[in-house]
């Protein structure tokens, strides 16, 4: 059986290596014992040297260099000597430096440029910037200081200020640090707590930031002082100057490097694996690859390129044809550099457009890997004409020119969805505009994990799934349904979403913003924002704000919508914000996504790739018209580099509505600027516009549109429009025929209204209780509660409808719904008697109504869990069905030891030299539920190590009732005795038996339950 966490050891015996490379000092440190800590004294010497200013303090100096009107440099030698071991890794070249001023102020010089002035006080030396408005920005609360090993700068904190940065902190950056403290530096720690990825950079609310010139490990430690500690005894950092937070990672993209344009391919899911001497699939071969592609494109998924040698000790053949065949099934060849990059020229002629740089980063420090990812980039586009494009699990500043910063190996868990969450959000911050994580992780994972996270990520510009490391691959179609089609759901909205999302990415080279962002970045005024009240989502771009599910359940509480309007993206409903959404029915299948009102957004419709697109291809804009708003798409050929030359096209579209209730609504579509090739001279344009009630007409460029009866004949037609109230609180569907792309047109909608329609409470909203169980083979009750907005409904009717096999009752009608009333209704569902309890199922409410003049809509989804008949006598649990299993190594066994990867491969149960006839036989982590419907009094097995592990292992077992923990063991080894176990179950309705690895080691860890049993009565 492989052993997840012995696979890498002589790697890690590297990194140990290279950790300790990092953590030493960088600088003239003495072998002696340590010195005494010291803090710079009183100005002895001043000197100006254009825009360089060198201040004497004893035999410590300092040195101040302006390189932009709001960007400046501050070193302190405390010899006496500078030095700077980054060189020209780090910061780029920049323009002339801007003009400056001096002056004695008396108990300062006063360093000056038109838009700052930095203060340096003479006795002792201390330094303060202010703006040209005389504002504060910062104060040193005392002098620079420095020990052997160690330099300090000690902060003023200001009393409502928040701090932000420090690269990817996992479990942490999207809220503020503000009262902690944050490490920056290599420590390989890639769990919730962690810091791949570091950047030592931060950024505060009170409009500066700091880049700390090194690549010594830092310490920031948030407090009143704020501390920033580096481990050298040279002090060098740069400074920004705001007036925004968006301003100041721009100016640090500036001097470190504005983040990379992917091809369009990068922000497509990947597929990652070995496919030559991989000991835990078997002998494959490279070519094998092409099977798994085949299963994307078989299943109907995306899939933009593979690593195909994604294993230590895993090499490759056939490097050309693997290529070739990749290509005429869209997608693009990535190689792992486990040799290190010393082929990647041949590699790339024969076909490599991806290097994964977990090699090239394992060597003198931060400074190998940063070469690593620039040497790796250039070698891409020195062999071909396409674009740069690495992925880097540890990384510093200015790798974000060049590639992806991706979090490293992980186990797929609900805890890992949970700190994911904030962690790549956060790093935006730093600069940082391409982070992601394996989908459900490297180990581990579920059937329900790998859903949850793949719905999240695709909101993310760069995923992948990473296959070959856990007991069962990882590709989005390895679950079956309803897994796989939820999949699909996800990844095609990805994909239609491609012009979206490569416009902020177009934006990300300008700006320096990435396009995942936390809510404090776009609402710095909002108090919440920077609070653990936003701590779970993020924001894509401006428009889209993503909730991830991160628990099991089909509930989603605490979602904070931050101030204006936003739409529900699945059923149109619209809240105001600013307010928090608890209850959200979030089931399996369904992400809570919310769009803020105002959006314009582009997509590419019903495309698997975006090689799917064609000349004659559509371009589809989604509109949530509010007031004035507009969004610039940007386009270029999505591969080569030639958009360096200049040879991209943008076009902007413009829209003018109410800002609320009813009136026109127009869009305005600019013309196309700038050309590359294959840019299409003209398109279709297809339009979905989100007002609720349909107008009373559609005028292109003052010219009626026809009004399509239904949409059959409006998909039939090549221009027209079509209303359709049932869809997503109503929406109006505009099509165009084919036009040119270099000639500006307009779209009237009259009489139509902002999103949320003409009657803005003129809406029933549906809700219904969570965690819903329906009993297989019998009739179920369901409830559901109708609410009437501010104004009454009539003639309305909710019907339920669930899948095929399903039995659902007639629907419930009422006459009417005072405004403001809420009617609540008991309908019943039926689950076939052969429904898997494992995968739960989505059922849709759906209420037909009138209200204020016009029929109206309203979809509410829900999710519910067939459930078999509680056991009504004392049943072997083994005998029982489970409702969900988890399992670290192959599935669970019934009346045997755990096995390899397949079922009932183990061997009979074993404790103490006696065998068991019937139990449950586990590898740690693992997890099993059962429903007992509360019917069920106690649980009773012996626990322990299976004797086929003889003396290894170390685990602990717990029983768990209704999410609450009942009974835990003691840590058992494999030389433990078994321990007995009679747990009351006080009624429960679930039982889930646990056994949980203790050691970290997951060898040996088999966990049996044997003899176990649950006692029960009718």
């Amino acid at each position: 059986m492989r052993k997840p966490t012995g696979l890498r050891a002589a790697v890690v015996a590297a990194l140990l290596g290279l950790a300790a490379v990092v953590a030493g000092p960088v600088g003239g440190v003495r072998a002696d014992a340590p010195a005494p800590a010291q803090t710079v004294g009183d100005i002895t010497g001043f000197a100006a040297d254009g825009p360089v200013y060198h201040l004497h303090a004893g035999r410590a100096e300092a040195r101040v260099s302006f390189v932009t009107d709001r960007t400046f440099r501050v070193e302190l030698a405390p010899d006496g000597t500078f030095s700077d071991p980054t060189g020209k890794d780090i910061v780029l070249p920049q323009g002339a430096p801007p003009a400056t001023h001096w002056r004695d102020a008396g108990d300062a010089y006063e360093l000056r440029t038109s838009k700052v002035t930095l203060k340096a006080f003479k006795a002792p030396l201390r330094f303060e910037l202010r703006r040209a408005d005389g504002s504060l920005v910062w104060s040193e609360a005392k002098g620079l200081s420095w020990d052997d090993k160690t330099t300090t700068q000690t902060l003023a904190r200001g009393g409502d200020e928040e701090f932000y940065g420090a690269g990817m902190q996992n479990g942490r950056g999207n809220t503020s640090h503000r009262g902690h403290t944050v490490e920056v530096g290599v420590d390989y720690h890639w769990d919730d707590g962690g810091h791949p990825n570091s950047v030592p950079f931060y950024l505060s609310s009170a409009g500066y930031g700091v880049f700390r010139n090194t690549y010594a490990p830092n310490t920031y430690a948030f407090g009143q002082p704020v501390t920033a500690r580096a481990e050298e005894r040279r002090f060098d950092a740069y400074y920004f100057a705001g007036p925004s937070t968006k301003d100041v990672i721009g100016q640090y993209t500036s001097l470190t490097g504005k983040p990379f344009l992917p091809p369009l391919y990068g922000l497509e899911i990947g597929d990652s694996d070995c496919y030559l001497h991989n000991a835990n699939r078997g002998e494959r071969h490279t070519l094998d690859s092409l099977k798994v592609a085949d299963g994307y494109t078989e299943h109907d998924l995306p899939n933009g390129w593979m690593l195909v040698n994604d294993g230590y000790g895993c090499g490759y053949e056939n490097l050309a044809g693997t290529s070739k065949g990749l290509g005429e099934r869209k997608m693009k060849l990535g190689l792992w550099t486990e040799d290190g990059i010393g082929k990647l020229a041949d590699q790339v002629k024969a076909g490599q457009r991806i290097a994964k740089l977990d090699v090239a980063w394992v060597g003198d420090g931060y400074k190998f890997a940063l070469d690593g990812c620039k040497d790796a980039y250039r070698g891409i586009e020195d062999n071909s004409d396409a674009r740069g494009f690495t992925w880097a699990p540890e990384s510093w500043s200015g790798a974000q020119r060049c590639g992806v910063q991706w979090s490293g190996d992980q186990s797929g868990s609900w805890d890992y969805i949970r700190w994911q969450i904030p962690t790549y959000a956060g790093a935006t911050l730093s600069g940082l505009a391409y982070t992601t994580g394996d989908v459900d992780g490297i180990f581990g994972g579920s059937p329900r994990t790998y859903v949850r996270d793949l719905e999240w990520k695709s909101f993310l510009p760069a995923m992948m799934t990473m296959d070959g490391w856990a007991p069962a691959d990882k590709q989005p179609y390895r679950h079956g349904e309803p897994y796989t089609s939820i999949s699909r759901t996800y990844l095609k909205l990805k994909e239609s979403l491609l012009p979206y999302m490569y416009s902020y990415a177009a934006e990300a080279t300008r700006t320096g913003i990435g396009p995942v962002r936390p809510l404090s970045l776009e609402y710095p005024d909002d108090p919440k924002a920077a609070t653990d009240a936003a701590k779970y989502e993020f924001l894509t771009g401006r428009d889209f704000l993503v909730a991830p599910v991160y628990q099991d359940s089909d509930t989603r509480d605490g979602i904070y919508l931050p101030r204006g309007t936003w739409v529900d993206y699945w059923s149109g409903r619209t809240y105001q914000g600013p307010v928090t959404v608890d209850g959200y029915s979030a089931p399996l299948d369904t992400l809570p996504l919310f769009v803020r009102a105002g959006a314009a957004v582009p997509m590419w419709p019903g495309i698997r790739s975006y090689q799917d697109r064609t000349a004659h291809s559509p371009l589809a804009w989604d509109v949530y018209p509010q007031g004035r708003s507009s969004f610039t798409l940007y386009e270029d050929d999505g591969v080569t580099r030639a958009h360096r030359d200049g040879h991209s096209a943008t076009q902007r579209v413009r829209v003018a509505a109410p800002r609320s209730g009813g009136g026109d609504v127009r869009i305005d579509v600019g013309a196309s600027r700038g050309s590359f090739r294959g840019k299409q001279t003209a398109r279709p344009y297809r339009f979905t516009v989100h007002t609720g009630d349909a107008p009373r007409g559609v005028a292109l460029d003052g010219r009626p549109l026809k009004r399509l009866p239904s949409a059959a004949a409006y998909e039939a037609a090549d221009e027209g429009w079509f209303h359709d109230p049932a869809d997503r609180a109503g929406v109006v569907r505009i099509k165009t025929a084919t036009r040119p792309t270099d000639r500006a047109f307009g779209l009237l909608l009259k009489g139509a209204s902002a999103v949320g329609g003409r009657t803005p409470g003129a809406t029933v909203a549906v809700t219904t209780p969570g965690g819903q169980e329906v009993t297989k083979g019998a009739p179920t009750t369901v409830r559901t509660a109708l609410t009437a907005g501010t104004r009454t409904a009539h003639q309305v009717s909710v019907a339920l409808s669930a899948p095929r096999g399903w039995k659902v009752s007639a629907p419930v009608r009422h006459a009417r719904i005072a405004a403001g009333a809420t009617r609540r209704d008991a309908l019943t569902l039926t689950a076939p008697r052969d429904a898997r309890s494992a995968d739960p199922v989505t059922v849709t409410a759906t209420v037909r109504y009138r209200s204020a003049g016009a029929p109206r809509t309203a979809v509410h989804r829900f999710q519910v869990r067939p459930v078999p008949p509680a056991p009504a006598e004392d049943t072997w649990a083994s005998d029982l069905e489970w409702l969900s299993e988890t399992n670290g190594y192959g599935p669970a066994e019934r009346d045997r030891s755990n096995g390899e990867s397949g079922a009932a491969d183990g061997h009979p149960l074993t404790l103490a030299g006696k065998t068991y006839a019937k139990g449950l036989g586990t590898h740690a982590d693992s997890g099993l539920e059962f429903y007992t419907g509360g019917r069920c009094s106690s649980f009773t097995a012996d626990a322990g190590i299976d004797d086929e592990i003889a003396d290894y292992g170390e685990v602990a077992f717990s029983v768990e009732a209704d999410g609450k923990v009942l009974w835990t063991s003691p840590k058992l080894t494999g030389t433990s005795a078994p321990v007995a176990v009679d747990v009351p179950l006080g009624g429960a309705r679930h039982v889930r038996l646990r056994v949980t690895d203790t050691d970290g080691k997951k060898s040996g860890d088999h966990g049996d339950w044997a003899g176990a049993r649950f006692h029960c009565s009718g």
